[in-house]
């Protein structure tokens, strides 16, 4: 049997892909799809999550064995999966700014014997980003931070960003390293 899913995304509504899986295929397989489709970064975590209606999420499946009881992806086959018209997967992409694509099985038919599958069907609207980097939260440190490869002349060195001129009278204690051994045998 063929399963056939919609995914769309929060983040942008002219997004849409439509996929075929053979029932027998796993959430790794689906995985799979989904990065080589949207054309993301493969080292990145992802896992699924099983849905009610409302998008809530309930059984998480991930993508490696983390030691904590919840199956992976690899185990999970699509016929074990979907149990029901209209169920709800989500695909958790980006962990830090929890952001998902929504999934939604949609029916099946029969196998037709000369198509590849997995498959994607429809594709419209460009995919999200795989990873932002945001500052959302007030409790962000690093919320202000410029990051530049730019170099100024004019810029001190690097200790001079950390430690004043008047502090080196305090610090040379510590200019020689034998006197500070020397002290503590005594």
């Amino acid at each position: 049997m063929v399963y056939k899913f919609v995914v769309l995304s929060d983040e942008n509504e002219s997004f849409i892909r439509e996929f075929e899986f053979l029932d027998t295929h796993t959430l790794l397989d689906f995985h799979y799809a989904l990065q080589d489709e949207l054309e993301f970064d493969k080292s990145q975590m992802a896992s699924f999550f099983t849905a009610t209606d409302n998008w809530e999420k309930e059984e998480e499946f991930t993508l490696l064995d983390m030691g904590t009881g919840f199956p992976t992806m690899e185990s999970a086959i699509l016929e074990d999966v979907i149990f029901r018209k209209n169920q709800k997967l989500l695909y958790i992409f980006d962990f830090f700014n929890e952001r998902c694509l929504l999934i939604e099985y949609v029916g099946e038919t029969q196998e037709d014997a000369g198509k590849d599958l997995p498959a994607c069907t429809n594709a419209k609207g460009i995919p999200p980003k795989q990873v932002i980097f945001s500052s959302k939260s007030s409790n962000n440190v690093y919320s202000n931070l410029v990051v530049s490869d730019d170099y100024e002349e004019d810029t001190g060195e690097i200790d001079d960003l950390f430690i004043n001129e008047d502090d080196d009278d305090a610090l040379s204690d510590f200019a020689d390293f034998d006197s500070i051994n020397e002290e503590e045998e005594e």
